[in-house]
């Protein structure tokens, strides 16, 4: 196969150039200028369009069938430029086993996942799982964790008072515990949460990803003057993972715009992307990536946050996030249109940009899937 005439954008190997990508055996075969296209059993133009490694969301809900919020990956994600998604927590110890049979094994899109430090996880669709602490289990989620790799990449906690109450901060300890002894980072929702982020960062390793970053709840990355928290420049220098998290209540223009004004920018953008949310706010995957053009990041950037970037967020068992020969054809094939697009965010405000990105294309393992009408 053969992708010719497309911009070129792999932050990974720092490109943006028009050039061509050639795919032989379900792997990146070159990447060059003027590849012949006598030897290509397909070729595909890609005249006008971006051409990038296969995207990856690392917050999704993927659990179909289980639970209420569970979205289909192939329907809600592949076709629409990505090729892996990480499930943030659907499952608890006693259900994860089932996220990898009947989902993860069974999926053209590459899917791994995050175990929820809450057993229930959200298969119960309830408020409070976490505030009875019987239910938060560190060694028996790092047993599941162990025996899923490399299907799960790491361990999820909710601190929100809606799920942890004023039990926030017992449950971070717990997750620090089950993560550690299972060798995976914890991915750590804010928003909302009884106990400040300060507390919060504190308990954070080098690595661990804080995501809902620009939620517009109590508690947040800026204090009462609209700067930037100094524990979350501290953390930053740690090393620690700041993600986006979109979901239906999560994620503020406003909040973004004061960060992104400070220089504080997100390491990832992720979706948070349900069933519910599939309807609006979030929409996809593209949509939430295109918000950002609204804040004032270039394409390049916002594909860097969701190749490259999200690539390094989790041991996925093999180089994603690039286009360098040898790694695995998953590609992206985009366009992106100008005219004036409205935007809104988990509050309902809105913003318009002068540009989005639309599917066009995505290549999964060297396999095509075309992008759905309308």
């Amino acid at each position: 196969m053969l992708i010719q005439g497309g911009t070129v954008i792999d932050p990974s190997q720092n490109f943006n150039a028009q050039l061509d990508v050639a795919i032989a055996n379900g792997k990146i075969a070159a990447v060059a200028k003027d590849i012949p296209a006598n030897q290509a059993r397909k070729v595909i133009s890609a005249a006008g369009k971006i051409v990038c490694p296969g995207l990856i969301d690392i917050h999704a809900h993927v659990y179909e069938g289980v639970g209420i919020q569970g979205l289909s990956p192939d329907r809600g994600w592949l076709a629409k430029g990505v090729t892996t998604v990480v499930d943030a927590g659907s499952a608890g110890y006693t259900t994860i086993a089932g996220l990898r049979k009947y989902i993860g094994s069974t999926s053209q899109t590459r899917v791994h996942a995050l175990v929820d430090i809450g057993t229930l996880g959200l298969v119960a669709g309830i408020s409070g799982t976490m505030e009875n602490m019987a239910y938060v289990q560190p060694k028996e989620t790092a047993e599941a964790v162990k025996s899923n790799k490399p299907f799960v990449v790491g361990v999820k906690v909710r601190l929100s008072k809606a799920v942890a109450g004023s039990q926030d901060m017992e449950g971070l300890r717990r997750t620090r515990e089950a993560a550690e002894a299972a060798g995976v980072p914890m991915m750590v929702h804010i928003g909302d949460t009884y106990s400040p982020l300060r507390n919060i960062l504190d308990q954070m390793r080098k690595g661990d990803v804080l995501t809902h970053c620009f939620h517009p709840e109590p508690h947040g990355l800026l204090d009462e003057r609209g700067k930037i928290l100094p524990e979350v420049l501290e953390a930053r220098q740690r090393g620690i993972v700041f993600d986006v998290g979109h979901g239906s209540s999560h994620f503020g223009f406003d909040v973004a715009a004061q960060c992104l004004q400070q220089g504080f920018l997100p390491d990832t953008i992720s979706s948070d992307l349900t069933t519910r949310t599939a309807a609006g706010p979030v929409f996809d995957f593209l949509t939430t990536l295109s918000k950002f053009f609204c804040l004032g990041l270039r394409v390049d950037d916002v594909i860097q946050m969701a190749t490259s970037n999200a690539a390094r967020a989790f041991d996925f068992g093999l180089p994603l996030g690039t286009l360098r020969p040898g790694s695995e054809a998953d590609v992206a094939i985009l366009e992106l249109r100008d005219g004036s697009f409205a935007f809104t965010d988990s509050l309902r405000k809105d913003r318009t940009a002068r540009q989005k990105l639309f599917p066009a294309q995505t290549i999964r393992g060297g396999k095509l899937f075309e992008a759905p009408r309308g």
